[in-house]
């Protein structure tokens, strides 16, 4: 066994909704006798904490601590067991309707696929000069997205994803994209993103998730862009103690935006 990520159950604040038990794609929550989450097998559970967002009393946390490995193969076969093909497809590791076999024998891709329709990993290819001119006019607006992959919201992507492998990364505070009117063209052209408000999410695991997008991917740059309001300020703490805690040497360009639209650093 080694330590990694893994879900932990605070048993005295669960009370018995099951929405984890249906957020997790990979089967490896249920309730128990006594109407409680319990960890069905540890080797189901993935660490990526799909199930966080749904739980109303915030009894579910990731830990680090020594457990089995995440194991894809026996996630997908006990979700097609309990609930079916199209379910058993979600899992993450899993890309189509595969056997065990199959996987293991390595004729499969490992997929960013973490169970939600909406996260699932995708890159957006880049329109020519000419579709975006056609586009833009056919649908009454200006200017061009520059949005290369999807999703891009931090407690989404996947340390995984393989549009981060040696990219241009822009974390940026969620308003910055609606205060920079030149957003796509000034700071999003040619780079990854993944957006966050370190005021209003919740952040735990964060550190995490971004540390380890660090130590994946070679970025071959980082760039953090902020408001100017004071809160604001914690996403770049928060990817400071990334960089820390990857061991990876990358210092990000800080780009900071005022209230007003104006690019000032």
């Amino acid at each position: 066994m080694s330590k990694r990520k893994i879900i932990e159950i605070d048993r005295s604040l669960c009370d018995g909704c099951g929405l984890c038990t249906t957020a997790c794609a990979e089967g490896a929550l249920a309730l128990d006798e006594e109407k409680k989450a319990v960890l069905v097998r540890e080797i189901y559970c993935d660490g990526m904490g799909a199930c966080l967002d749904v739980c109303p009393t915030g009894a579910l946390k990731i830990v680090d601590r020594e457990s089995e490995n995440y194991d894809p193969v026996a996630a997908y076969e006990h979700v097609l067991q309990i609930r079916g093909q199209e379910a058993a497809n979600r899992v993450h590791g899993i890309s189509g309707p595969l056997s065990a076999r199959h996987f293991r024998e390595g004729q499969t891709r490992i997929s960013t696929f973490g169970g939600c329709p909406g996260s699932v990993a995708r890159e957006i290819p880049e329109r020519t000069r000419e579709a975006s001119r056609s586009g833009d006019e056919a649908g009454k607006i200006s200017g061009s997205s520059e949005l290369r992959q999807w999703p891009i919201q931090l407690h989404l992507v996947s340390p995984h994803a393989p549009y981060f492998k040696e990219a241009d990364l822009l974390i940026a505070a969620d308003c910055t994209a609606f205060a920079l009117g030149s957003f796509h063209p000034d700071l999003l052209q040619g780079k990854r993103l993944i957006i966050a408000c370190p005021k209003l999410d919740e952040t735990e695991g964060y550190i995490e998730k971004l540390a380890e997008i660090f130590r994946r991917n070679n970025l071959r740059s980082l760039t953090v862009a902020t408001m100017t309001v004071p809160c604001c300020s914690g996403l770049l703490r928060i990817v400071e103690r990334a960089i820390e805690h990857s061991g990876v040497s990358i210092t990000p360009r800080k780009r900071i935006i005022h209230i007003d639209g104006q690019l000032v650093a």
